[in-house]
């Protein structure tokens, strides 16, 4: 993966912040920066594909694609925060997720 540099302006809280990952898991600053941005965005990608599902804009495979889940993967995030994104009778209909 080609790495490009970033420059931005931090308020000093969140600079505390970065400094206590870097002690609690052993990091370089750019580690840690990099650590959180990617977090920051997968977190980021999940809300944007649960608030389709919610507000109906999304289907579920294109919500499972944009937040880069697999569909059941998305649906078990979908329970957690009770996100409505179809009719309850209709979740009836659907079959039970695969056990492994």
């Amino acid at each position: 993966m080609t790495e490009v540099t970033v420059s931005a302006r931090i308020p000093r809280e969140l600079e505390k912040e970065v400094e206590r990952l870097m002690r609690e898991e052993h990091l370089e600053k750019s580690a840690a920066l990099r650590k959180l941005l990617h977090l920051g965005i997968e977190n980021y990608r999940l809300d944007r594909a649960l608030r389709g599902l919610r507000e109906g804009t999304f289907s579920l495979l294109k919500a499972a694609e944009d937040a880069g889940l697999s569909v059941w993967e998305l649906l078990d995030e979908a329970a957690r925060p009770r996100v409505t994104w179809v009719a309850d009778d209709v979740l009836e209909d659907v079959l039970p997720r695969p056990r492994k």
